[in-house]
C-alpha cells in the first residue's frame, strides 16, 4: 500500500517502501495551498519533472531542511548542485536507476524546460516508479504522445498522475486517450485550477470519464488516500 498526498498542482508526496518522496514541490507560491507549511513535509527524495519555476519554488528550502536527495536530468541537478544543494542524482531520458524505495525511469515528455534564471533546464520529463507495492507514472507536464504506449511494454501501472488543466499540458479530453495508450484507468487528477488557464470543471471530467469506464479521482489540496 502506498500513501499519496496532494500539495497542489503537480506536487505529490508519496509513501512506499517505508521512504518519503516529494514531486515537484511548488506550495508556498500557491495561494490555493496557502494551508500547507512545508516546514512540516518529510521526505528522503525530490523528484523533479522540469526546471520551471511551479515545479520547483520549493526544492531548495525542502532540501536544506531535510538533505532529501534530488532526482531530475542533469541539467537540473547541476544547476541545484551550483547553489549548495549536492545531494542529487543525475538522470536522463529513458535511463534507470534502483533506489531504496524502488526503480525509478526517467521517462520522456513533451513540453519546454527552463530554469528560474534563463538556465537551461535540460529535456523535460516524467517518472515511472516501480516499487513492490506496485507501479505508478507522474507524467509531468506533457501533451498527449505516441511515447505513452511504450509504458505498458515497460510495466504495469497500479494509478497514474496526469495533466488535465489543458492549455500548457494536455486536457480532460487527451488524458482520456492518455490513460489508453498507458493501459490504466485509475487516473489522478494534477495541474488544474492554479492559474486562470486552467481551471477545470470537476464534475463534467469526471463524468467524461466516467463515460468510458474510467476513473478520474480528484483529491483536495492537503489530503492523502491510500493507494
Amino acid at each position: 500500500m502506498m500513501k499519496l498526498t496532494n500539495y497542489g498542482h503537480a506536487c505529490w508526496h508519496v509513501e512506499v517502501g517505508g521512504k518519503k518522496l516529494l514531486f515537484d514541490p511548488f506550495i508556498t507560491a500557491n495561494e490555493l495551498a496557502a494551508h500547507i507549511d512545508i516546514n512540516q513535509i518529510e521526505c528522503d527524495y525530490i523528484l523533479i519533472t522540469h526546471g520551471h519555476e511551479d515545479h520547483i519554488s520549493d526544492v531548495e528550502a525542502i532540501a536544506q531542511r531535510t538533505n532529501a536527495k534530488l532526482i531530475s536530468n542533469f541539467e537540473i541537478i547541476n544547476w541545484f548542485a551550483a547553489k549548495g544543494i549536492e545531494n542529487g542524482h543525475p538522470m536522463n531520458i529513458g535511463g534507470k536507476w534502483k533506489f531504496d524505495f524502488g526503480t525509478v525511469t526517467y521517462f520522456t515528455a513533451q513540453h519546454s524546460s527552463v530554469m528560474p534564471d534563463g538556465a537551461s533546464g535540460g529535456n523535460p520529463g516524467s517518472f515511472l516508479v516501480q516499487t513492490e507495492d506496485g507501479n505508478f507514472y507522474h507524467a509531468g507536464d506533457t501533451a498527449l504522445m505516441m511515447d505513452m504506449k511504450l509504458i505498458p511494454m515497460l510495466m504495469p501501472l497500479k494509478f497514474a498522475l496526469l495533466p488535465i488543466g489543458d492549455n500548457f499540458t494536455m486536457g480532460v479530453d487527451e488524458a482520456i486517450i492518455a490513460s489508453d495508450f498507458i493501459e490504466c484507468n485509475n487516473i489522478i487528477a494534477m495541474h488544474y485550477d492554479t492559474f486562470g488557464y486552467i481551471v477545470v470543471n470537476q464534475q463534467i471530467a469526471k463524468a467524461k470519464f466516467e463515460a468510458v469506464n474510467k476513473q478520474l479521482t480528484f483529491i483536495e489540496i492537503g489530503e492523502s488516500v491510500n493507494i
